[in-house]
């Protein structure tokens, strides 16, 4: 390890790093109201000495970015992290906005995905300001609205001009360097049946029925267009969200009548050597096929892009220099080799590495947390935590110190 490294390891601080997480879930941050969180994390890194904008993007919308100006001749990096988080569901035995704190694990929505790994990279931040280091190319960090929308915060961030040579993005990917995940995209698919009181059942039809023939047909489809296995194994449906009742405005105070519309939404997952038409034209075929064994199932389909955008598959190659660079850190830092490529559920993510992939930066997924993500009591390990400062800290200055692509 060379001195510059060492130097600023030894600068970590565990209490710093707890509380900024643990502050961070305390901000209620779901997708659409971004602005407190955003306000918060731009006076961290105000805090820090970077450069902030606080950028409106929409009302309540805001991306966070600060720069920390390299002194020349060095590469540039980017961190990217989304501040918003999903919804609380049931079952949680902690307060989901808590920010609670045990020996092991900080607790909260948001913790894992992925307010856990924009606290890890404000603390490696601080311990290379603490050493005394200064990195010859900028550092980016960029905290961005909305990747759960689609990535909205990173493309128009990408759109006003912000760039870097290389980046690091800290989702939950359990401390493995993720080299390629699936494209994310929601449809939507209407079943029409006609109505009847139950007593006239027969002479209906049941919105709910067709959509009980269909769900297992969405379940277990396959995208065509998979050039190699490890796409294939990226492709997923998850039904998300059922509604039914009668006519289109879902009425569901009447439930002696046969709902005569039925509305599924759905999130799909498929690799890098497939395409968004393909998918929805392998969607559309099952519709027909169920269609043409009987007549009376009708069906619509549609893309979902109200407030979101599409997010396309990722991909990188495992020597590019933040993989190989990360990876030595990792096993210097933790003592285990780092784990590359699709080893954990994160393979099925979408994620604004895409985005930033299309816009011509090189990068990979690097994160704390994971194994208790999008569950009740959600948290992550302080030791993962740990690990992932110090990486992104190290990180910074092999990549910072190597010249200009």
């Amino acid at each position: 390890m060379d001195v510059a490294t060492a130097n600023t390891i030894k600068a970590f601080d565990r209490h710093r790093l707890v509380d900024t997480a643990a502050q961070s879930v305390r901000i209620k941050s779901y997708s659409g109201d971004e602005v407190e969180i955003a306000q918060w994390t731009a006076d961290r890194m105000s805090e820090l000495g970077l450069d902030v904008s606080l950028v409106e993007v929409a009302p309540r919308r805001y991306n966070a970015i600060g720069v920390w100006r390299g002194r020349g001749g060095g590469s540039s990096l980017m961190y990217n992290g989304h501040m918003d988080t999903n919804p609380v569901g049931e079952g949680w035995s902690r307060s989901p906005l808590g920010g609670e704190i045990d020996e092991e694990f900080v607790y909260g929505i948001g913790i894992c995905n992925m307010k856990a790994g924009n606290a890890s990279f404000l603390e490696a931040v601080a311990m290379l300001k603490n050493a005394g280091f200064r990195p010859k190319g900028d550092v980016v960090l960029a905290f961005v609205h909305g990747e759960l929308q689609g990535g909205v915060g990173t493309v128009r961030m990408i759109e006003s001009g912000v760039r870097a040579d290389y980046f690091i993005v800290g989702e939950p990917t359990e401390l493995t360097l993720l080299t390629q995940h699936s494209a994310s995209f929601v449809f939507e698919i209407t079943i029409l049946g006609k109505t009847r009181h139950l007593s006239k059942r027969e002479d209906g039809v049941d919105a709910i029925a067709g959509m009980e023939k269909l769900l297992p047909q969405l379940r277990s489809l396959t995208f065509s267009g998979a050039a190699t296995d490890s796409d294939r194994l990226l492709n997923r449906i998850n039904i998300g969200v059922i509604r039914a009742g009668v006519s289109r405005q879902l009425l569901d105070w009447r439930p002696q009548q046969l709902a005569d519309v039925c509305v599924v939404k759905c999130a799909g997952r498929f690799g890098p050597s497939q395409t968004l038409d393909q998918a929805m034209r392998d969607i559309q075929d099952v519709l027909d096929r169920l269609s043409a064994e009987d007549p009376a199932f009708v069906a619509e389909l549609k893309l979902v892009e109200e407030n979101r955008i599409f997010m396309p598959p990722f991909k990188v190659e495992h020597d590019a220099l933040p993989v190989v660079a990360l990876g030595d850190v990792h096993k210097e830092i933790s003592g285990s080799p780092a784990k590359i490529g699709m080893h954990t559920p994160a393979k099925f993510f979408g994620s604004d590495a895409a985005h930033l992939a299309k816009a011509g930066m090189t990068g990979v997924l690097y994160g704390p947390g994971g194994r208790f993500n999008t569950m009740p009591d959600e948290r992550v390990a302080i030791s993962e935590m740990e690990i992932a400062s110090k990486v992104y800290a190290a990180a910074v200055i092999n990549v910072t110190e190597t010249p200009c692509p």
